[in-house]
């Protein structure tokens, strides 16, 4: 990519998007296009095929998804697996029809076998049975993947995919319907400290509910309660966790370093040629919980809800190919943490009420304005 390449950004107000646009404007790139959901479905074939036929992107980065954590794989596996698929198909499909030179695919670590070998390498791809709680979500990543290999092999593009791990960092959701394992923690622990000092205001206000009782019996389903705060699961199972602000510049420099035909090891059979970005390292959702504790400031106890789901035993995956050719992690998780904190506790952000940015009344009916200060 030059500084004036036409670039678009797809999903650019996600975690992913924003971390990327940063490091675009950061480097010096000044043409770049991005587009709401509001403005463009990629859901929808048609607009998105208009999209590309009208705005010519040379470069793409897809990073947009529906996405959540443990909750939201379970509740809405059929809404995972057609928009993500649909997403897939229709942009790749027009970024093929309509010549971009190069296009980046985020993927998942969801698309590995759960009984892969740790640390789980590019290899492991198709060896085995997906995790049940995210299959839906894991099988439209890997139609991704696919995509992107075969339109290779058949039409001879440059589509590249990368697979990274559980990522974090500012512009996160915390709001618990969709919130991944790391921000949906770190709220609860900011909500268990909020009650632990009687700050009943600062619970309203981050909750978005006018009605203290209501927000009390809001914390009372989050497992919330004054002095103690309970986690899904063992607690046992261990992650993996990348900071986004690592993961935009493995992007960019696969984007500007890396052909499809350099990551084709066997020509008679192509196959898992996607990158793994990864820090290396995975922590058990207990120690994080503790590290979220410390960080946050909540004096009370933790207890871990046996009775909840909590997905696959363990996950770590080995980024050695990608780290081999230049690309190395630099945050750490305890100083992302702590980063990603201080932004939630500055940041007026209404994505963070209970409903996704809906205030409610005392009846529990949803407001249509939002007066209130998002802690």
């Amino acid at each position: 990519m030059n500084k004036h390449s036409k670039i678009f950004v797809a999903g650019h107000n996600g975690l992913v998007g924003s971390a990327l646009m940063r490091a675009l404007k950061e480097q010096g790139y000044t043409n770049i296009i991005t587009r709401t959901h509001t403005e463009l479905d990629l859901v929808n074939q048609e607009q998105t095929d208009e999209f590309f036929a009208q705005n010519s992107p040379e470069y793409v980065f897809l990073s947009a998804a529906l996405a959540g954590g443990i909750m939201a794989n379970m509740s809405r596996k059929a809404d995972f697996i057609y928009e993500n698929s649909q997403i897939a198909c229709n942009v790749i499909h027009s970024a093929y029809k309509y010549g971009v030179k190069k296009l980046l695919y985020l993927a998942s670590t969801s698309i590995y076998p759960k009984n892969s070998a740790l640390p789980t390498d590019e290899n492991a791809l198709w060896q085995g049975e997906l995790e049940y709680t995210n299959k839906a979500y894991a099988i439209a990543k890997l139609l991704g993947v696919s995509l992107c290999e075969n339109y290779n092999i058949q039409y001879k593009t440059n589509f590249l995919s990368i697979v990274p791990i559980n990522l974090y960092g500012n512009d996160d959701k915390f709001d618990f319907k969709s919130a991944h394992v790391l921000p949906a923690m770190l709220r609860k622990f900011h909500l268990a400290k909020l009650l632990e000092n009687s700050d009943i205001a600062g619970i309203c206000d981050d909750l978005g509910i006018l009605d203290q009782n209501l927000a009390i019996t809001e914390l009372k389903k989050q497992g919330i309660e004054k002095g103690k705060i309970s986690i899904w699961g063992s607690g046992n199972a261990k992650r993996e966790f990348l900071h986004a602000d690592d993961l935009a510049p493995a992007c960019l420099y696969v984007m500007n370093n890396l052909e499809f035909h350099q990551l084709i090891t066997n020509s008679d059979e192509i196959k898992n040629t996607q990158l793994n970005v990864s820090s290396g390292s995975n922590i058990s959702i207990k120690d994080l919980a503790y590290m979220i504790k410390e960080i946050v400031g909540f004096k009370g106890e933790i207890y871990f809800d046996t009775t909840k789901p909590e997905g696959i035993k363990e996950r770590l995956t080995s980024s050695k190919k990608l780290q081999s050719l230049g690309w190395k992690p630099k945050i750490t998780l305890e100083k992302g943490v702590k980063d990603m904190y201080d932004w939630y506790v500055n940041t007026k952000n209404v994505q963070n009420s209970v409903g996704g940015g809906d205030c409610l009344n005392n009846k529990g009916h949803k407001l249509e304005f939002h007066s209130l200060k998002i802690a």
